[in-house]
């Protein structure tokens, strides 16, 4: 493979049909990176007569990651175990992928070598008390602890305020795709609705190259693809996206327009959960930031009613 010297992913004897078969997975993500590359922007002069596929060809790629057409033809027809890190490291700078997707590409050539086995059904994890303590002394900003799939394990009482409108749904626990796919009150919540649904999906795909047996995550995207086209189209796309910092408007129904600054956080667990702590917060002196304080003053008066009513329910309990 162009001579090239490597540290493999898993042993060239293995078979690979052993590991988890991603084969439509990879085909269509590498396919899909090739066609948005020109040989312009790839740094070649472009080739003459008429090109019948958008973006590179497969020689081209090829050629850029120092291989033959006939081994990247084999890649990206899914056959990637077995290949090198040193061989991936090239095809993923002939395709010129960003950290998310070099990621993922790596991602799925470990599940692609890793012994097939029964999806597993991971439950709900359990977060020490330590966690709730430290969500419930940020104050001053909206904080929750998702899982992969983009449930909320967590929140402190500004976070669970900000995002009312996924808890005021049936389903337990509150997950962001769910809300943003199948329930119609996520258009009036997020400023650009469409641009959240895109990170949104792109991060269940990310997940899905990491935990390729998470039986409940198959269930979450099989239910989004048969329910939404939005989600059926945006998954198709096979884009990916690591999680880290930016910023989101949102049109809360109690205190109107917010835009927040977000940063999330990699949560270290005992039980090897793949867990984010997310935090919001605004810009000093903005109207966001008194939007927030409006936010937290309404949380504590609904958690006051709601407490006086838990206890008015109690007495009369008692007279009963």
């Amino acid at each position: 493979m162009g001579g090239r010297s490597s540290t493999p992913l898993r042993r060239r004897g293995d078979v690979a049909s052993t590991g988890v078969d991603n084969r439509a997975d990879i085909r269509d993500f590498l396919t899909s990176r090739r066609a948005r590359i020109t040989p312009e922007r790839a740094g070649l002069l472009p080739g003459g007569g008429r090109r019948r596929v958008p973006g590179l060809r497969r020689e081209e790629v090829a050629v850029l990651a120092g291989v033959s057409t006939d081994w990247y033809t084999r890649l990206e027809k899914g056959h990637i175990a077995g290949v090198s890190e040193d061989v991936l490291e090239a095809v993923a700078r002939a395709l010129q992928l960003d950290e998310a997707e070099r990621t993922h590409l790596f991602n799925l050539a470990r599940a692609a070598a890793r012994p097939a086995r029964t999806p597993q059904r991971r439950s709900r994890a359990q977060l020490p008390p330590r966690v709730q303590w430290m969500l419930d002394s940020m104050t001053a900003s909206a904080a929750f602890v998702a899982n992969g799939r983009l449930d909320i394990l967590a929140t402190n009482p500004l976070g669970r305020a900000l995002h009312s409108p996924l808890f005021a749904g049936p389903r337990r626990p509150a997950n962001f795709a769910r809300f943003q796919f199948l329930d119609p009150a996520a258009h009036d919540f997020y400023e650009d609705w469409a641009g959240a649904a895109n990170v949104t999906v792109a991060l269940l795909r990310a997940e899905a190259g990491r935990r390729p047996h998470d039986a409940h995550l198959r269930e979450l995207v099989g239910e989004l693809s048969t329910v939404s086209e939005e989600f059926r189209t945006r998954w198709a796309a096979h884009d990916v996206r690591i999680h880290h910092h930016g910023v989101k408007q949102f049109r809360h129904p109690a205190v109107g327009g917010l835009e927040l600054n977000y940063c999330t956080l990699e949560l270290p667990a005992e039980d090897s959960a793949d867990l984010r702590l997310t935090i919001y917060t605004a810009v000093p002196g903005s109207p966001s930031e008194d939007g927030l304080k409006l936010l937290a003053s309404w949380a504590a008066s609904a958690g006051e009613e709601q407490a006086g009513e838990q206890q008015a329910g109690g007495r009369t309990g008692d007279r009963v």
